[in-house]
């Protein structure tokens, strides 16, 4: 029996229709969210990224911003704007889109970005408010994970999962939700013994690691949970048809524009997992609407004392 599909897309709208809501509650009472994120350079792929998570806010309501330094900056400068923005009321989430120019130092960029306005959940104090269990801003990518387990009914409480991949941005913080919502948890990487041997004991399956098409049937209990976080593309015809022989769809989109996109997870495992999720139309739209939904919760933390003096129902 074909896995069931965990559609992200759709769960994605939904959260987008709650944080439209939201936003247009607090615009009422004159607290307009805002999100600036800054982009350096000129990386296609990241310009792409970007301008969905711009355009994303826009139609919420969000007043959204894109700064667009120049790929010479220097960290010194890079933290002139981030210290700015810092400062700027109206602003209440950052996001400084990665990778960084080599000459830029990422942590100390990351780290000048006010926690509480800290969207991307990557600043230290907010890991921590992760780790001892306390309300903070979280990772985007694996809140939205969590999302869409609640929101499909995927049970996590007391079952096993294993995380592929060990990241800051996704693999640290998806184990450490994952534990918070009392899964038992085990964290894998290029240096685990036996890592198809691993992932076969998860009811819960996270792939996080960059590799198109790694995680094979062989790496997949029986009725497990399968996530794929990964997302490359294939524009050789060889890997194309290592991955995609007879799937018709591909085909047509392979014939047309010379590439299509793959996750972590090999297209097989559909047809031993219970639930998997689609790549494209996966995680990666829940990403951006996790955005959104943080950037309203920065501004309710930010401003709670506005919010309970102008109305009690903003």
């Amino acid at each position: 029996m074909p896995a069931r599909i965990l559609d992200g897309t759709a769960v994605s709208n939904a959260i987008k229709d709650e944080v439209a809501n939201q936003v247009a509650a607090l615009t009422k009472c004159g607290l307009r969210p805002g999100l600036a994120v800054v982009l350096v350079g000129n990386n296609p792929a990241s310009e792409i990224y970007v301008r969905n998570k711009v355009k994303a806010s826009e139609q919420l309501g969000i007043h959204g911003e894109l700064l667009t330094p120049p790929a010479s900056i220097t960290t010194t400068e890079l933290l002139g704007i981030i210290g700015e923005l810092n400062h700027r009321d109206e602003i209440d989430g950052i996001l400084v889109q990665l990778p960084l120019p080599p000459q830029v130092d990422s942590k100390a960029v990351l780290m000048e970005v006010a926690p509480e306005k800290d969207v991307d959940g990557f600043h230290p104090l907010n890991v921590g408010l992760l780790s001892t269990q306390r309300p903070g801003l979280t990772p985007c990518t694996p809140t939205g994970v969590m999302e869409l387990f609640r929101r499909t009914s995927i049970k996590v409480t007391g079952q096993t999962a294993v995380v592929v991949g060990r990241s800051d941005i996704v693999g640290k913080p998806m184990a450490m939700l994952l534990l918070n919502a009392n899964a038992t948890v085990t964290v894998c990487h290029s240096k685990t013994h036996d890592l198809a041997g691993v992932c076969r004991t998860a009811d819960i399956l996270v792939a996080a690691i960059g590799r198109p098409g790694m995680i094979t049937r062989q790496f997949v209990k029986s009725g497990a949970t399968v996530i794929d976080v990964g997302t490359s593309r294939v524009t050789n015809r060889a890997d194309f048809d290592r991955y995609f022989r007879g799937n018709e769809k591909r085909e047509r989109e392979f014939a047309k524009k010379g590439s299509t996109l793959i996750g972590d997870v090999h297209p097989e495992v559909a047809e031993v997992a219970g639930a998997i999720t689609p790549v494209p139309g996966g995680v990666g739209p829940l990403t951006i609407a996790m955005l959104m939904s943080n950037t309203v919760k920065a501004c309710r933390i930010r401003r709670g004392s506005l919010i309970k003096m102008s109305d009690q129902t903003c």
